[in-house]
């Protein structure tokens, strides 16, 4: 028996509509109701932290970690509609690639990933 992929993510939210709006808007994602988001072949990093970390809120179980293809352009978009932007130097050029960080409308923590070329 083999899990071929992630097939899907769920999360409570107080305003669902609202929410899977802010996502499609935003970040191109097909999100809500019986939309189905048909994402690009590429990495996933699936890694419990440990309990104690500071990588994330400690308020919040997961965080959720987006691949992108252009993350200057995307962040130049996200800015423009007025969604803070989260840099660290450090995120910048590890050996991973690009990071920058936002939160959903309602805290959920979104990392956004440039891997190298």
């Amino acid at each position: 028996m083999t899990v071929t992929g992630i097939g899907g993510f769920f999360f409570r939210s107080r305003n669902s509509e609202a929410c899977a709006a802010w996502y499609r808007d935003h970040l191109g994602i097909e999100a809500g109701g019986d939309r189905v988001w048909a994402q690009d072949a590429g990495m996933t990093v699936f890694a419990p932290f440990p309990s104690d970390t500071d990588y994330f809120p400690a308020d919040q179980p997961f965080m959720l970690n987006l691949r992108i293809e252009d993350l200057d352009a995307l962040l130049a978009r996200l800015e423009n509609a007025d969604i803070q932007v989260e840099r660290r130097p450090e995120w910048e050029n590890s050996a991973y690639g690009r990071f920058a960080r936002i939160y959903d409308p309602e805290g959920l923590p979104i990392e956004l990933w440039e891997a190298p070329a």
